[in-house]
């Protein structure tokens, strides 16, 4: 056992038994990588925090639940997945405008950190542009492709895990994440091809 997965298993174990500090460990552990997941599948700051803020509230409550049939990791990005798909559908149904949508001008919708500190204000100006052309082309798909590329390939996680995390199959997983990525170089190719 890798000494990182024998470590959290410690935590979980310090955590279960209401060491408060255990518990503090593994959020700080992840909570950037679950808050980038939730900024990519929300397209909103905002929502991402919102979406953050539950999955681990979520995750603490029910840490009983927890069987440890996978990492704690997976087992918390479906819960900010589900969390993620929620705060969509509930955006879907409400017509209502968010105050921190309307003051989100194109700087603020790219991290600042992402800029290189040498780099010139033309280089800055160039990689925003196309942070944020990327960052529309995603949160354009629907909330099914959009979920599967972003846990495949902003993520990182395996096919195996991005299935078992949205409950498909291995093949939906691909045929989804496939159409997704056929529909990003649709939209795409306007900006991108030469001539």
């Amino acid at each position: 056992m890798p000494v990182h997965a024998e470590n959290e298993a410690t935590l979980l174990a310090e955590a279960r038994e209401g060491k408060p500090e255990a518990f503090t460990e593994l959020v700080n552990r992840y909570e950037r990588n679950i808050y980038r997941l939730a900024l990519n599948l929300t397209g909103n700051r905002a929502d991402a925090e919102d979406v953050l803020q539950e999955a681990f509230l979520k995750a603490y409550s029910h840490l009983d639940q927890f069987q440890g049939n996978s990492r704690f990791y997976t087992w918390l990005v479906r819960i900010a997945v589900n969390e993620g798909l929620m705060k969509l559908r509930k955006r879907r149904s409400d017509k209502s405008t968010s105050l921190d949508e309307m003051g989100e001008t194109e700087d603020d919708a790219v991290p600042r950190q992402l800029v290189a500190w040498e780099d010139t204000p033309e280089q800055r100006y160039a990689k925003t542009e196309l942070q944020s052309i990327l960052s529309e082309a995603v949160e354009s798909l629907e909330p099914t492709f959009r979920t599967v590329f972003v846990l495949r390939d902003i993520e990182d996680l395996s096919t195996q895990e991005t299935a078992e995390l949205l409950s498909l199959s291995i093949p939906a997983v691909k045929s989804r994440l496939l159409r997704a990525r056929l529909k990003l170089r649709q939209r795409l190719n306007k900006y991108f091809t030469r001539g």
